[in-house]
């Protein structure tokens, strides 16, 4: 499922090369790096396709066995992958029976690669599960992430996909209507958003086909928004930069104080503002790593290091003979609960353990207006706060 590195446009990306035209060339400056989550993806996305394929017969047993044994020994590969690939094989298997009820010789296609090129120049995707029946075009997307839920309402990508499935299946079956579903397990998150065919061709035309000639040529303003989280540019961009420190200025209450306006500003930008300090941290610090790069007022140094025994044997050996025992020398301790989940598997894990497992409320914390948890009261957050503080008689 995954798009050529060298692709300029890529679904992917769609969110931010359509909002910020000149983001795509920009970003060919910097090396396309895969991070522990992406490959924990892509081994999750092999996983699936290999266990749908299975399912639906596509490939026999033996060689079922062989490479799920393959990918078995990846080191993201555990319990709770096999589960939530487990559930989208029953999920995409239930869409497919649900189309077959009305359109009995409805197709599923599975990791197909979808031409964008007559709207997007070099474009093209893969579309993870793809069901045609009469009337409608179905879309699973499978997110193995787990940081950030994403919505399947308006998602750019997703309409990618759909626009690209359509140009490839729409003439078989006279489809009308385009369903795309984000399939996100891990945070239970299953989004879907439907779309008319007409519509989604009328926005390839007037607006897909001109933004994505722009973006091919480098063309049009910078724009800063939610799509720079993860652009490669992020760190030396000059946009974002000046985004990120250009504080709104209100009229004081008091001169040498900040008005509440003024720190809710501040709260809106914190999570993005921290996030691109990071950035440029980890930019400059790999580039004086492996470049030599030296930056003004900065020097490469040694970082705090933590001690370590490199003989455990030994170390234990010499702890007995000055007469410590066991007990003092190794520390017992249950594991944690991401381990046992790991371990057993998250259904086994909730019933045969669940009973002994408690979740406190968490510690009040800011969030916006938007949020989807409920609002506590100042006198709540404080009532918690003291809650475990011992009785002084």
């Amino acid at each position: 499922m995954t798009e050529k590195a060298h692709a300029l446009l890529g679904p992917s990306g769609a969110s931010r090369w359509l909002a910020c035209t000149p983001s795509a060339r920009l970003e060919e400056q910097f090396p396309d790096t895969t991070s522990e989550a992406a490959a924990e993806g892509t081994a999750a996305h092999a996983l699936c396709e290999l266990m749908l394929r299975h399912s639906l017969k596509e490939i026999q047993d033996a060689k079922y066995k062989r490479e799920l044994a393959q990918l078995q020994q990846s080191k993201y590969y555990d319990g709770a992958m096999k589960e939530h690939a487990e559930d989208y094989v029953v999920f995409v298997l239930e869409r497919l029976a649900e189309a077959r009820q009305h359109t009995p010789d409805a197709l599923l296609e599975v990791e197909v690669k979808l031409d964008l090129t007559e709207y997007v120049p070099d474009g093209f995707g893969t579309g993870d599960a793809v069901i045609i029946a009469d009337g409608t075009l179905d879309l699973i997307d499978m997110k193995y992430g787990k940081g950030v839920e994403v919505s399947a309402i308006e998602n750019k990508q997703m309409m990618l996909y759909g626009l690209g499935a359509l140009l490839k299946y729409g003439y078989m079956y006279g489809v009308d209507t385009v369903r795309m579903t984000i399939f996100q397990p891990r945070i239970s998150n299953y989004s879907s958003w439907e779309m008319k065919a007409s519509d989604l061709l009328q926005w390839a035309a007037n607006v897909l086909k001109p933004r994505a000639a722009m973006a091919f040529k480098g063309e049009g303003e910078y724009v800063v928004g939610p799509h720079c989280l993860f652009c490669r540019a992020k760190a030396l961009c000059k946009a974002y930069a000046d985004h990120q420190l250009a504080i709104d200025k209100y009229q004081m209450q008091h001169p040498d104080l900040l008005t509440d306006e003024a720190v809710s500003d501040v709260l809106d930008r914190a999570k993005d503002f921290t996030s691109w300090i990071k950035a440029v941290e980890d930019y400059a610090l790999n580039a004086a790593v492996k470049d030599g790069k030296k930056w003004p007022g900065y020097k490469l140094v040694e970082g705090r290091s933590v001690r370590k025994i490199t003989d455990e044997e030994s170390a234990v050996k010499a702890l007995k003979a000055l007469g410590y025992s066991e007990q003092d020398i190794y520390a017992i301790r249950l594991q944690g609960i991401t381990w046992f989940e790991k371990l057993m598997g998250k259904k086994d894990f909730v019933s045969k353990i669940g009973p002994y497992v408690t979740k406190p409320p968490g510690l009040p914390t800011l969030a916006p207006d938007y949020d989807k948890r409920p609002e506590i009261s100042g006198a709540d957050a404080a009532i918690k706060d003291f809650e475990d503080v011992p009785e002084i008689n």
